[in-house]
């Protein structure tokens, strides 16, 4: 989120007449629920805000911000084979007990993504990281590494990149192994994209802008060689429309093809916020639409939007649905 999170509290926490209900914390789950509550293996909630997927070694890996009510209390990461049920790993990156560390209690890290280099052998997180006791100052990008997915990983260092600003950020491997991080630059009024360098611990020089909309939360995906992007607009914790753009190259141009959501509170995102895009292994043109259901008077209770991508006229759609599995990609 941008700077405004410290002033604005207002959120959606209903979603038309859908009451939230909890899941049941046993027995294993068979769908998405959108909004609910969602429970790990355990029966603990699922603490992975902001997050980010990982498809290695047929497993999916979630990591995501753990929160207390208020505060940044690391990373964690969950497994799961099937996406509907997790495991919960333990902490990918715990806060630093060295007062003088940049990870140290106080400090915030948000939006991690992890991708694996196959020439390292390392697993390589990023996440938008702010300094102990500055608030939204530092505004930089953070980097650990592990040989593990699981962890524990090693954190590494922070930056701007190429000088710039970063906050809302993700990370994006394209098809011959290049990787990218797209970044909120400006105060949030710059979107940008940097290339890593070949052990995606830093930025490289090409760095560009991709637009200046006030425009944050990027998540990405690819079809048929296209690149389309979902971001939101700027308002705190509150939700707010999303917007789409699409592209042939990830350094543009970017054209805007306007709002994707369909159903109750499109407009709004359906009160949620865009995280990341997974692709769904082993299903043709499955994409699921990952969004984050912000309560800034719990954030630990803060709720996830999974909801699938579907096509119409070969733009990408999301449709608000109260329930939905995997089986809607067997056709």
């Amino acid at each position: 989120m941008n700077i405004l999170r410290s002033t604005c509290f207002s959120l959606l926490l209903g979603l038309g007449s859908l009451t939230v209900q909890a899941q049941s914390t046993t027995g294993k789950q068979t769908k998405f629920t959108p909004g609910e509550r969602w429970y790990d293996q355990n029966g603990a909630l699922i603490n992975a805000h902001g997050g980010g997927l990982l498809y290695q070694n047929e497993t999916y890996y979630w990591f995501g911000e753990k929160r207390g009510q208020s505060a940044s209390e690391g990373i964690n990461v969950y497994s799961s084979k099937d996406l509907y049920n997790w495991k919960a790993e333990g902490m990918a990156l715990a806060k630093s007990t060295d007062p003088q560390s940049e990870i140290a209690v106080g400090g915030l890290m948000e939006r991690p993504k992890v991708i694996y280099n196959p020439k390292t052998k390392q697993y390589v997180m990023w996440f938008h990281l702010e300094l102990p006791g500055q608030g939204y100052k530092a505004a930089r990008a953070g980097v650990a590494v592990s040989d593990k997915v699981t962890g524990p990983y090693r954190y590494v260092n922070s930056f701007r990149p190429n000088g710039h600003m970063s906050r809302d950020m993700t990370l994006f491997v394209d098809d011959d192994g290049s990787a990218y991080h797209i970044y909120s630059a400006r105060e949030n009024y710059d979107l940008r994209i940097t290339k890593l360098t070949d052990d995606y611990l830093s930025a490289s020089q090409a760095d560009t802008l991709l637009f200046s909309k006030h425009q944050e939360a990027p998540a990405l995906f690819k079809k048929d060689g296209q690149y389309y992007m979902i971001t939101s607009g700027c308002t705190g914790w509150a939700p707010n429309q999303a917007s789409m753009h699409v592209a042939q190259s990830l350094f543009g141009p970017w054209k805007p093809v306007g709002d994707p959501m369909q159903g109750p509170l499109a407009d709004k995102t359906f009160g949620g916020q865009s995280t990341y895009i997974q692709p769904v292994q082993g299903k043709k043109d499955a994409f699921i639409f990952i969004a984050d259901k912000w309560n800034p008077k719990d954030l630990k209770d803060s709720r996830y939007l999974w909801l699938p991508i579907t096509f119409e006229n070969n733009q990408p759609v999301v449709k608000w649905v109260n329930s939905w599995n995997l089986n809607q990609w067997n056709n």
